[in-house]
């Protein structure tokens, strides 16, 4: 090859990269190319092979589904025959459901490298690790795949001083684990109660596809300092499935969930004698109010049947749910209620049981939550509910040889100590 053919080619493939990296949903199409990976999908595209298929004689493009954009529309575009329409009309939901095609997610066409440009290959990627392959080259077959996945092991440690995302994310973790961390501790600790000097540390997995992340795995064990106060989770299956259980053996999941929502903040809390933000008149407000937007999920704290779904004048749309002879809870100023929700609907613990709104005499978009015992309004906040099921007695050594053995890893890592700021 000349100098000149050198440089050409050179300028051409470093088009290519930046077009590829640039993470357009423009259609990118590939005849020769070397190596190149889109890093927000992750496709890795390989001279000899791609996706288990020899691509050597092949054209290759990459898209993206755009909205509204069903299969027989993509395929459309790619010279699909008549035959070969057929053969995807009728293709058993149980092999490759193409209802669920979502917009945004990643696919490759592959075509004939000739005048006719036929389909030959199409590949859908609904995540980073698993793909469908509808192979083309005779009648119809459909490959569900895998790409390789890597299992990594890190320790995060992180001080909290604004909010349990901010701490993560500032450690370079991404907010899956934000998710996670939550709803392990979502029945022992107060999120929207978060102080100064709180911080954490976990040992848990992380997988990647080709050195880019695709998901978080099993959280090993955490420790949270809250309020002065240690709050150990240990991941162990007593053959029942995999729990998180503290140092004792207890299980850290509660009869209620300590907020009816997630992520938002406190804006009136439980007191015999409050200013009505409406009225203008102090009386008792016997429920914490939690202000979030318009549509936020709301979450029964726990199993329960629904007892009330109405219209009552000041609470607004409000859903009422009996736990069980002591225990009812009540979801006050909703916008609307949660999908099949009804008087006398059985719910389980965070089934969404209705939406934040502002109806009845509100100032603005929240949730007034209310716990009550034995018919009496008590502060939601310093409920105490039973634990579930501890670990089995004839368990219990073989749990503490399980705990000190990860809590013993987990403590070679040190939780930063409160710097001053919030």
């Amino acid at each position: 090859m000349s100098n000149k053919a050198v440089v050409v080619y050179s300028f051409i493939l470093a088009g290519i990269l930046i077009l590829f990296l640039s993470r357009s949903y423009v259609p990118v199409t590939y005849n020769n190319f070397a190596e190149v990976t889109d890093s927000t999908e992750n496709f890795t595209l390989l001279a000899e092979k791609l996706f288990g298929v020899e691509i050597d004689s092949l054209e290759i493009i990459q898209d993206h589904v755009k909205p509204n954009e069903h299969l027989s529309i993509i395929l459309n575009k790619y010279n699909i025959s008549t035959s070969q329409q057929v053969l995807v009309n009728n293709l058993n939901p149980s092999d490759f459901d193409v209802r669920k095609i979502q917009s945004k997610k990643p696919y490759v066409v592959m075509l004939t490298a000739d005048s006719l440009k036929a389909l030959k290959y199409f590949v859908y990627q609904p995540n980073l690790i698993d793909y469908v392959v509808l192979d083309f080259t005779e009648d119809l077959k459909v490959k569900r795949e895998r790409h390789k996945v890597d299992t990594i092991q890190k320790v995060l440690t992180a001080q909290i001083n604004s909010s349990l995302y901010n701490a993560i994310v500032k450690e370079g973790e991404s907010p899956i684990l934000v998710n996670a961390l939550s709803d392990i501790y979502a029945w022992v600790i107060d999120f929207f109660g978060l102080q100064k000097g709180d911080a954490l540390k976990a040992h848990f997995e992380i997988y990647e596809v080709n050195g880019e992340f695709a998901g978080i795995g099993k959280i090993h064990s955490a420790h949270f300092m809250h309020m002065g106060k240690d709050f150990y989770a240990v991941h162990y299956d007593q053959g029942e499935g995999g729990e998180y259980f503290d140092e004792e053996g207890n299980s850290l999941r509660k009869a209620f969930l300590k907020a009816p929502l997630q992520f938002s903040r406190i804006s009136s809390r439980f007191s015999n004698a409050r200013k009505h933000p409406v009225l203008k008149i102090t009386r008792p407000h016997h429920g914490v109010d939690y202000a979030a937007p318009v549509g936020t999920p709301v979450m029964t704290v726990g199993d329960g049947v629904v007892t009330e779904r109405k219209y009552s004048g000041g609470a607004g749309n409000m859903v009422t749910i009996r736990h069980n002879s002591v225990y009812t809870t009540s979801y006050l100023h909703l916008s609307k209620y949660g999908e099949g929700i009804k008087i006398g609907s059985h719910v389980k613990q965070g089934q969404v049981i209705g939406y934040v709104g502002s109806t009845g005499l509100s100032t603005g978009p929240h949730l007034d939550f209310r716990f009550y015992m034995n018919g009496r309004p008590v502060d939601p906040l310093k409920v105490d509910p039973p634990s579930a099921e501890p670990v089995k007695k004839e368990l219990l050594a073989e749990y503490f040889a399980h705990r000190d053995s990860v809590l013993t890893f987990l403590n070679k890592h040190q939780i930063p100590l409160y710097n001053g700021a919030l």
